[in-house]
């Protein structure tokens, strides 16, 4: 897994950009000054920077200079200045390339692993294991209990972001924006279509979910069939209207008010 120094002082960006890296599978560590930054890829030794120009305590461009004294690592520089006199300063200063703001993270990812492959430093990402389901984003394969599901190309990368994030409820909006590359929203018809032929292909629907879990109003969450049986037994006594999931020949659900 890639390790990531991002250097970014805005704090919204800042918490952003690291939730949807972490999502995509690179660890990320942060500085929100230059020189904090600066410290912190020396001492910490990551596999690439991101380093913002427009920094509180010092210039990002003599932060990139500093840096490239003691040390040789991949920065990618992120500025809101899209002059090109700029952009042939940060490069001559020793930036391995750059981003204009705003920019949407998928275009920051893609760079960051088209910089990390030119180094050699971008391993392959290991397969992620839900259960019975193994996701190898690398290959591109995925199998249920062992036996090989054939996916789309959408359906495959739906599956890959929620098995990067397994366990966690994901908003519809976020999948629209970051699968979909559909920032103000898209339609949830498309996804809906999406998670109803994946479910098709995992062996469930959406009224007897096993992997595939919806929570109303809020988003997807894909989890293994024991996690949601463990969840769904501990609020029982609580009065959940959550159902577990439907899982072999356990036995069906007794509720509220059932003779």
């Amino acid at each position: 897994m890639p390790h990531l120094l991002l250097v970014e002082d805005d704090p919204l960006l800042r918490a952003t950009l690291v939730r949807v890296l972490r999502g995509r599978g690179h660890a990320v560590a942060t500085a929100a000054t230059g020189m904090s930054g600066l410290d912190a890829a020396v001492t910490d030794r990551p596999d690439l920077v991101v380093l913002d120009l427009g920094l509180p305590d010092v210039d990002g461009a003599q932060v990139l200079r500093m840096l490239r004294a003691v040390s040789d690592v991949p920065v990618i520089v992120a500025t809101a200045r899209n002059e090109e006199p700029v952009m042939v300063a940060v490069l001559g200063d020793g930036a391995d390339d750059y981003i204009v703001k705003p920019f949407g993270p998928a275009q920051l990812d893609a760079r960051i692993k088209a910089v990390l492959r030119r180094f050699g430093t971008a391993g392959p990402e290991p397969a992620l294991r839900v259960g019975g389901l193994l996701v190898d984003a690398a290959a591109r394969e995925v199998t249920l209990d062992g036996a090989s599901l054939e996916l789309t190309p959408r359906e495959f990368d739906l599956l890959v972001y929620l098995a990067r994030r397994a366990g966690q409820v994901i908003s519809r909006r976020e999948l629209l924006a970051e699968v979909w590359q559909q920032p103000l929203g898209g339609t949830d018809k498309t996804l809906d279509v999406h998670l109803s032929w994946l479910r098709r292909k995992l062996g469930e629907t959406a009224q007897r979910p096993r992997y595939l879990h919806t929570v109303r109003t809020v988003g997807v969450k894909l989890a293994a069939p024991d996690e949601l049986a463990l969840a769904g037994a501990s609020n029982t006594a609580g009065g959940s209207d959550v159902a577990p999931a439907g899982c072999g020949d356990s036995p069906t659900p007794v509720l509220p008010g059932t003779p």
